[in-house]
């Protein structure tokens, strides 16, 4: 079966508002998996497209992985991955999805997978990442407001096609650039309960992972960070005050005036900044400082691109001859005006409203480290600012090792993972698990 969106066939359930916005989907067990236990139907591994119906021609593409635990009960997890322009795959064959990729492009399941303990979605999104397509320029979207309401009317697709899912708790989790795109996607989801605007999603928290989110404080922790980990010295570090001062001015611009002139100044000069401690440091893996760069993404990712431009896996997943590249840089280019700006903003009224927040950041990831995520997360304006604040650092204890240090009050906890960088489920797989199952229980990490 061809999910390929030229051709209209395999619409999800029978709801007229499915017809007119084609949601198409196939169940797919990939050849490549090693002893997967179950007939197709029975491993609850789905692929589809949906048609995006604010657009000229979008298709967003999506995997869906049934829990591997109790699909009737467990929540239902959203991954998004950043970049902006990064594919969820990468999360999904690299961090926390149910298999991994071995060198010989195999797969090999993920013991600590996220679907042990969820209902877990991938989305390629915005529109141009990954196998999401369109053939219209204008699709192309230019901020996160414009991608979370095509994220809320995939989800409404969604839910429509799996009712039976509609009832579960739900989360949004991410990484990287999702510091923009989560705040601005649950506020999406408030605004369509509060209206009734179509199915009521269950919404129980959101969970940032090294995420970008404050600009203005996180730039400014750009060279406090690189000299706390010797990456650069006392001296490199007094020339850089000027330009982090001009750099956290811009972004205020960018804030207050909304032009896309003042936007791509900040984000150009801010960049400048973190180029320069790149200079000064080497070529590390800036988003593991233990590590040497390696390749366009510091990491060496090209078996899964490999693997997913093999025509067993597009005929698997139906995904016609679309060309897979890891990260897209027309989708990055355009969403630059988006990079400056402030998403910590509409957190408090998250809040408020009973969505919990988890914040969590490797230690060892300089491009949005461990400091700058806890200073945003401090200098956030809400009713339990204070006592957040003064609240102790306390161990996260997995397997009888300190594995992070964290702090929480009320809805909002903070974790600084130990021994990870910017991708956390990666370095460390089992920590990561454990503090998402722990944290979606409400047990105290």
């Amino acid at each position: 079966m061809n999910l390929f969106p030229e051709h209209d066939v395999n619409i999800v359930g029978d709801d007229p508002a499915l017809t007119a916005t084609k949601m198409v989907e196939k169940s797919f067990r990939f050849p490549q998996l090693s002893n997967p236990g179950s007939s197709v139907q029975d491993l609850g591994h789905r692929a589809g497209y949906y048609r995006l119906p604010h657009s000229k021609g979008a298709r967003m593409f999506y995997f869906f992985f049934e829990s591997r635990n109790s699909r009737s009960t467990d929540p239902v997890v959203v991954w998004l991955t950043g970049g902006p322009g990064c594919s969820g795959s990468l999360a999904l064959f690299y961090e926390n999805g149910p298999f991994h990729i071995t060198n010989n492009l195999s797969l090999v399941w993920n013991d600590f997978g996220w679907d042990k303990v969820s209902n877990l979605i991938y989305v390629d999104q915005p529109t141009g990442t990954g196998f999401s397509y369109t053939s219209d320029s204008d699709d192309i979207r230019a901020n996160s407001q414009g991608a979370a309401v095509d994220f809320y009317d995939f989800l409404q697709a969604f839910f429509q096609a799996h009712p039976q899912y509609a009832k579960n708790d739900f989360y949004i989790t991410g990484e990287s650039y999702a510091g923009h795109y989560i705040p601005a996607f649950a506020a999406r989801i408030q605004q369509g309960n509060s209206n009734k605007e179509g199915i009521h999603i269950n919404m129980k928290g959101l969970a940032i992972g090294n995420g970008l989110t404050n600009p203005e404080i996180q730039y400014k922790a750009y060279s406090d960070y690189a000299l706390n980990m010797e990456l650069i010295t006392q001296s490199d570090y007094d020339r850089m005050s000027q330009s982090v001062s001009e750099c956290v001015q811009e972004i205020e611009l960018c804030g207050s005036s909304n032009s896309s002139s003042a936007c791509s100044t900040a984000y150009n000069d801010c960049n400048g900044i973190f180029n320069n401690i790149l200079n000064i440091a080497g070529d590390i893996n800036y988003y593991d400082i233990r590590k040497m760069c390696e390749g366009y993404l510091c990491y060496n990712f090209s078996n899964m691109e490999n693997f997913l431009n093999q025509n067993s896996v597009r005929q698997a997943l139906g995904v016609g001859d679309i060309t897979f590249v890891s990260c897209s840089s027309v989708v990055y280019d355009a969403m630059t005006i988006d990079w400056m700006k402030n998403f910590e903003v509409g957190v408090p009224a998250l809040l408020q409203n009973g969505v919990k927040l988890l914040v969590y950041a490797g230690e060892y990831d300089l491009i949005c480290n461990w400091l700058g995520n806890s200073r945003w997360v401090d200098a956030m304006v809400w009713s339990g600012q204070k006592d957040f604040v003064s609240a102790p650092f306390v161990p996260f204890i997995v397997d009888d090792v300190e594995a992070g240090l964290q702090k929480s009050h009320e809805l909002l906890t903070f974790l600084k993972v130990h021994n990870a960088g910017h991708m956390v489920p990666m370095d460390q797989p089992k920590a990561s698990l454990e503090m998402l199952q722990r944290w979606m229980q409400g047990i105290p990490l």
